[in-house]
């Protein structure tokens, strides 16, 4: 990382440009951040900041930004709150509940363009109109975690979400140590 940069200066993104263009930054901020840290307490709480500050760059009014992971001590039948940018949330989701649990369930990204239209969605903030949830999901195939971004917008995300959403995924899985 050039020792010019400010660390903040990441999460600037230019106003000009498009989904796909400030998606594919936020995911090489992401690499340059963690590179050489594997902390991952460190490294999704920054993740949480720069996908917070990407989504707002392009006028997307998301009000809640990051991760939930398995829950060792429920022997994995539960995730639990991890770094975040937004209101306080839930604090655990059993796995196969709430958009969050069935992403982890079934290990599968699911966008979700109205909550209201989901079955069993859970409500950590009323105003949350569509959501985002990718699986985390180590070499291995089992489940680290997943990444949940709220939207107080219909219809916020689509397929260059999870493109780009799935390809942090996995570099997440491989810049931290769980």
């Amino acid at each position: 990382m050039s020792e010019e940069k400010h660390h903040a200066d990441f999460t600037n993104f230019k106003s000009n440009l498009n989904k796909e263009e400030v998606l594919q930054q936020l995911v090489d901020s992401y690499s340059a951040l963690c590179f050489e840290q594997k902390n991952w307490v460190c490294n999704l709480s920054n993740a949480s900041s720069l996908l917070w500050h990407a989504y707002h760059s392009l006028s997307i009014p998301v009000n809640w930004s990051g991760f939930y992971l398995v829950d060792e001590e429920t022997d994995g039948s539960s995730l639990i709150l991890g770094p975040f940018q937004g209101k306080v949330a839930c604090q655990t989701i059993q796995l196969g509940k709430g958009v969050c649990g069935v992403s982890g369930a079934t290990k599968s990204t699911q966008i979700v363009q109205d909550v209201n239209d989901f079955p069993g969605h859970i409500a950590c903030d009323g105003e949350t109109k569509s959501e985002i949830v990718v699986p985390i999901v180590s070499k291995e195939g089992n489940l680290i975690g997943v990444l949940d971004i709220d939207c107080l917008d219909y219809k916020a995300f689509d397929e260059i979400d999870a493109k780009y959403l799935e390809l942090l995924c996995d570099l997440i899985t491989t810049t931290c140590k769980f």
